[in-house]
Parts: C-alpha cells; structure tokens; sequence
C-alpha cells in the first residue's frame, strides 16, 4: 500500500523508532546477498548488501564510532552459502542492525546512513545529502544560471526539517547544515520539480501525493513541476513578482489550484487593480511578471476564471485536456500565442471576442466539424487544425479570407482523402495561395496553375449565376480574393512559430541534471 504523506501543521506525532529486518536473502555468482527492509514511519523500502559490505560497515563504525568488535556475526568459510548458515545469518545481521539503529536513535553515523540508504529515502539523509551537494556545487550552479533539478521527496523532506524546529545541522557535519540549502534556494532562479509515476525507487513512497512548500524559493524566474499533486503544493504563489514562465503538467485538475490556491478560502474575490463590484471578500495579487504558462497534460476541464490573474500572459499551452469550451480568455489582452490541441472542443461561435489578438493557435485533435467562428480572427498567422472532423472544402472558407494567413494545417480530418485535397484547400485563400503552406509543405509551381484553373471555373460558375439571376447578390464569403495583410506602420512585420508551445529549456548534464534557460523568453 502506498505511503501515506505525514501532513503539513505544527502538531506533529512523535517520530517512530526505525526498524531494519532482513527479510531474505538470494544467491548472486556465487555469494549470497541479504535482503533488508527498513522502516521508517509509513515509508519503506529495500537495500541488499552482502556479508562483505556488512563487514566493511562494522569496520568504519568500530574505528569511527567505538561501538563493540563482537557485535557482528563472524565469517565463514567453509559453507558459507549452506541454507542453514544463511538463515542464521539472517536471524543474527537483524539483530546487528537493529542494535546499531538503538545506539543512534537521532542521527545515524554517515557510514550507517548511507548503507541503509537515508540520503535516498529517509528525512533528514535526504537533507543532509543535498546540503552538502549544494555546500559543494551550489555557487557554481547559480553562477552557470542553469535549472536546478529536485525531486518532489527531497523538497518534501526539507519541508519537513523545517517544521521539526531542530538545529539546522544534527549531525554535527558543517557540510551538511540546513543553511546551505536555504541559501541556494533564496537565490535560485531556474526550478524544475519532476516526480514519478507510482512507487519511487524500491520505497513504498508515492512521490505524486507529498505535499511540499516552495516558499523557500525567493527569485524564481522559470519553475517545472511534473508528476506531482497541485493540491499539495504550498508556497508557489510566494514567487508571483519574479516568476516570468511557468510549466505545470501531469498534476492538477483545475486551473484554480495552480493560479489561486487561495480562491478555497473566499466566496468572491477579483485580481488586484480590477474594479471592485458587488460582494467581494478578497482581492488576489496577480502574477505580474508572468508571461508563459504551460497548464498541458493535466485533467483541466474549463478556462476558469483564474485567468484574469495572469494578465501578461502570452504564450498559454492548454493541450492534452478536456477543454469543452473557449471561455474567459478575453482577460488575456496580451495573448499571442495559444495551444488547446488535444481537448474536446466542438465548436468555436463567437472565438474572435476571447482571442483577438491571437497569431498562433493550435486546435489539432478536438472534435471540430466547422470552421464558422474563426473567420474574423484577423492577425492569425499559424493555425493548426489537423486530427479533427472537418468533412466540407466550404469550411476551408471561413479561414480562406483571413488576411495574415501563412501557416495552415488539415492533415487527417475526413476532407483531407478528397481527390485534389491540397489545390482545393489553397484555392480557398483566392490570389493569397502563394503565401500559404498546407501542412508544412511548400505550395509547388504545379499547384499554384491548377489553382488558376480553378479559380477560373469559380469565375465562370459565378458570371453564369449572375446571368441567370441577376438580382441575387454573390455573398461576401463565396469571394475567393482576399484582402492583403494590413500590419500597423509602427512595428514591424512578424512570423509567429507554427507551433504555441512554450519555450523548453535544454537538458545539461552536470551532476544535478539542470537544464539550461538560456532561451528563456526566446519566442
């Protein structure tokens, strides 16, 4: 059964004597190694060793820790691997380990710590471990600049030392104080926070739900956290005045426990500098510096009304939930750049109102049938709609007049196996065919005359419609000639990428696994 996460709060239960039982053993070559599950609270986890590491161990604590030669069982030679020798070994390495646990109930000696594997799993190892790696690397990582990556575990087990009030260094190894982690953290600027799905390592502990607080993060401009439980994550908000890209995936279900965790406690509350109206309870500083939001690969369901806290938002990836519907975005005046492929959106009436100044969208993998709504998205460059239900070459119209149009993509919706598919679709875009790519592949000289062709048979059909009826008016939608791109004279012209991710920080490989940010903003 997985571990249960010791919660946050200032009660807290007197900590439980660890336990280590050696629970079996297997034949490896041709020595025997000894299976050992060790205890601690709630958490578990397994460690082999043979007699030789056992013997290694006792050699270090008799010179170092003065504890007695004749605590460990002997050697022996002949027939050492005879089940009945094994079994007795067993019986008697467990009660070895079990005096030694009793002998240091606080702190165990380094030696002790690391043959159990404390810095792995248990509290105050885990600290004492990334202390003394940041004691050591910790001035060169920030100098670099680099993401500095940590696992949910070991911010948990800080969280934890912490709140226990004890001295910031037990173990009386200045290497290993407290502080050095706390000063790393103060000025750290680049944080990745990456858990694991299921059990971690050979422990019981389920990474995803401990709860962890990064209010110890002070100058963060850049965080990642995968794999983890938004619900149970304190402190983040404490980065709201220098936090400019944030990445949260595989870990909440709503929008609200990322961006307003706080929002549980208030029946109405409105973003700081909004116009305050009716009953409002509390007003919620905004994320003022935060201009790129990666919310993908959650359980998201709705826009919620969050988004009003996240004002200079630009880049915003949604992809991979279940988004029914566009909503709320209108708050987002800075938007640029949106990403809501791979969610169950079926319709877009009225889009233009929450994304009028969108470039780049992704719409790739809904439920999509028509195109209607995005006919008067007028500054959209890149637009994705691959994997949909897109049956109707006249849908291809609602998009065919958009005037900034260069990047189009309509790979696998049903239209997509009708003969003739690409000149079809680029005849929609009338004189602009040139300047448009279908599906990441450059329009050929070959295409562009059978376009002609068959905007010279749409003329024919259109002069003969009139002759026939010469009062009907032609719509402004069966027009094939569109308007040219009309960008403001003060800036100048700009090609989004065709893709609305976020920018990702490359992969280092120093000994903490950060990742580099130097294209942090870069877009």
């Amino acid at each position: 059964m997985a571990a249960a996460a010791r919660s946050f709060g200032p009660e807290r239960e007197a900590e439980p004597a660890k336990e280590a039982r050696v629970v079996g053993s297997e034949l490896v070559d041709t020595y025997t190694v000894y299976i050992i599950q060790v205890t601690d609270g709630s958490h578990e986890w397994t460690v082999k060793h043979r007699y030789s590491d056992f013997h290694d161990l006792h050699e270090k604590l008799v010179a170092e820790r003065k504890i007695d030669k004749s605590l460990l069982p002997p050697k022996k030679i002949i027939g050492k691997n005879s089940r009945s020798l094994v079994e007795k070994r067993e019986k008697d390495l467990e009660v070895y380990l079990q005096a030694l646990l009793a002998t240091f109930p606080a702190v165990a000696p380094r030696v002790l710590a690391h043959f159990l594997h404390f810095h792995f799993y248990e509290i105050n190892g885990i600290t004492a471990a990334l202390a003394e790696e940041l004691f050591e690397k910790g001035e060169q990582l920030l100098g670099a600049g680099e993401v500095f990556a940590i696992r949910p575990l070991q911010l948990y087990a800080v969280t934890e030392q912490l709140q226990q009030g004890k001295p910031t260094c037990a173990s009386g190894d200045a290497k290993t104080d407290l502080g050095h982690i706390l000063d790393f953290t103060c000025r750290l600027k680049y944080l990745k926070v990456s858990g694991t799905e299921g059990p971690f390592g050979t422990s019981n502990i389920q990474e995803q739900l401990l709860p962890f607080d990064l209010s110890i993060f002070k100058s963060l401009h850049q965080v990642e956290i995968s794999h983890c439980d938004a619900q149970r994550i304190r402190g983040l908000v404490a980065s709201k005045p220098t936090l400019a890209t944030m990445s949260v995936r595989f870990s909440a279900t709503s929008m609200k426990e990322v961006l307003v965790p706080e929002a549980s406690e208030f029946d109405e509350w409105e973003p700081a500098g909004a116009a305050l109206e009716g009953t409002v309870t509390a007003v919620i500083p905004t994320w003022q510096a935060l201009t790129a939001l990666d919310l993908s690969h959650n359980s998201i369901s709705e826009i919620d009304e969050s988004v009003k806290l996240i004002p200079k938002i630009e880049f915003l990836d949604l992809s991979h939930n279940g988004v029914l519907v566009v909503d709320n975005l209108q708050h987002l005046y800075n938007l640029v750049h949106l990403d809501l492929s791979y969610n169950k959106l079926s319709f877009l009436e009225g889009v233009h109102t929450k994304l009028g100044n969108i470039k780049t969208l992704n719409l790739a993998g809904n439920l999509l049938g028509s195109l209607s709504g995005l006919h008067k998205l007028y500054s959209l460059v890149n637009l994705d709609l691959s994997d949909n239900r897109i049956e109707q070459m006249e849908e291809v119209r609602s998009i065919g007049s958009l005037p900034c149009l260069e990047h189009v993509a309509l790979l696998n919706n049903p239209l997509s196996i009708i003969p003739d598919y690409r000149t079809k679709v680029l005849a929609q875009f009338g004189e602009r065919a040139s300047e448009v790519c279908l599906d990441n592949t450059v329009t050929t000289e070959k295409e562009l005359d059978t376009v002609e062709v068959l905007k010279a048979i749409q003329k024919a059909k259109e002069v003969k419609s009139k002759l026939s009826n010469p009062e009907k008016k032609v719509s402004e939608d069966s027009r094939l000639s569109a308007a040219p791109c009309v960008r403001p004279s003060s800036s100048p012209p700009t090609v989004a990428p065709t893709s609305a991710s976020l920018p990702q920080p490359i992969l280092s490989n120093q000994g903490l696994s950060p990742l580099n940010p130097g294209i942090l903003g870069d877009e």
